[in-house]
């Protein structure tokens, strides 16, 4: 096997490992599955993260050079900054219906959350840039 392919694949595996662990993070933070998160969106959106971030591990693990591939990286970038977005709104203003968190900001289960999303993002980004369309530019 390649060396670079190695490395690759590697990095792949790695952002599925970050995925689940988003995944992971979310289901303990909803109080296990199927959890009761209120109000009704705030536990649709953790349903939807949840499935999204499982489909992206499997997609980084089994896609092959292609769309597809940039397809999921994409979708793993989503998956890093949408509960990053999330993170910084309930902390912050606050949402609608939803202030349980307000000014929360050094809960330890959302720190790791934070660090986890920040490794996918940029793990993301990196493979993004650096993907075979990058290089043609």
């Amino acid at each position: 096997m390649h060396v670079a392919f190695r490395a690759r694949y590697l990095t792949r595996v790695c952002a599925a490992l970050l995925c689940l662990a988003v995944t992971w993070i979310h289901v303990q933070d909803q109080g296990g599955f199927p959890g009761n998160r209120t109000p009704r969106y705030v536990g649709v959106g953790y349903y939807m993260l949840e499935a999204a971030a499982v489909l992206c591990a499997v997609l980084l693990v089994a896609a092959r050079q292609g769309e597809l591939l940039l397809g999921s990286w994409l979708l793993g970038l989503g998956i890093g900054l949408g509960p990053v977005a999330g993170y910084l709104l309930s902390r912050g203003p606050g949402m609608p219906d939803y202030n349980n968190d307000r000014g929360n900001w050094l809960e330890p289960l959302g720190l790791a959350s934070l660090a986890v999303e920040g490794t996918l993002i940029t793990l993301a980004a990196v493979a993004l840039l650096k993907g075979p369309k990058a290089k043609s530019r």
